[in-house]
């Protein structure tokens, strides 16, 4: 394929995910609260996907593959161990040691929990909702489609960053948009660098990381 429709791939994939993002906040806001529980919780993973519905569909149109986007076959067990070392170390330094020296509040996800099965959720949602749907738009199909048009990982990985950050300031403010670009550029690395690392493992290692924003805070806020 000609850069000139990676590019364009890239950016209707990139509105697509923006879009989708408006999609998932507005359902939020005006109808998700209204539901039952058990429904809710099952809507709030089924709505997050729709972020990554415009990318997936241009990846089928394009005829690109799953291992384009960072995906392996091999070795899965330990891309799973893996995913779960990376979102552990990250909680431990971006999280834990911040609450311990008494910056807790600047990383609070705002959720309380006070049960086992609200814990058990967070983790489900944040793996299978947040950290699948992030990993495969921005670490698979934005980072692939910026390094087939530059043509070399550095570049791929600044900019893939930087759509990260600003896809992140829509439901957030400046200084979240530059720590999500920071964080986008270390996931990056972590796939290219570490061994048996792909975009699974980023997608454990994102969500873990995240959900313990949640454990850490309703133990120690």
């Amino acid at each position: 394929m000609s850069k000139k429709k990676e590019i364009i791939s890239l950016i209707i994939g990139f509105v697509g995910a923006v879009a989708g993002l408006y999609g998932v906040m507005s359902f939020n806001r005006f109808v998700l609260m209204s539901l039952p529980i058990g429904i809710r919780m099952v809507c709030m993973i089924l709505t997050y996907w729709l972020i990554a519905l415009i990318p997936a569909i241009v990846m089928i149109v394009n005829k690109d593959k799953l291992t384009d986007y960072g995906f392996s076959k091999e070795k899965i067990g330990m891309q799973i161990i893996v995913g779960i070392l990376i979102g552990t170390v990250m909680s431990v330094l971006l999280t834990l040691i911040p609450h311990q020296i008494g910056f807790g509040e600047f990383v609070d996800s705002g959720k309380r929990y006070k049960y086992l099965w609200q814990f058990i959720y967070e983790f489900f949602y944040c793996i299978f909702a947040i950290g699948l749907v992030e990993e495969f738009v921005f670490r698979g199909f934005i980072f692939e489609k910026i390094k087939r048009v530059a043509g070399k990982d550095i570049i791929a990985v600044i900019i893939s960053s930087i759509f990260f950050g600003v896809f992140h300031f829509f439901s957030g403010n400046l200084v979240q948009m530059v720590m999500t670009a920071c964080i986008g550029a270390f996931f990056c690395f972590c796939r290219l660098k570490i061994k048996n690392s792909s975009t699974l493992s980023l997608i454990i290692g994102h969500g873990v990381y995240d959900a313990l924003i949640t454990v850490f805070a309703s133990a120690l806020l």
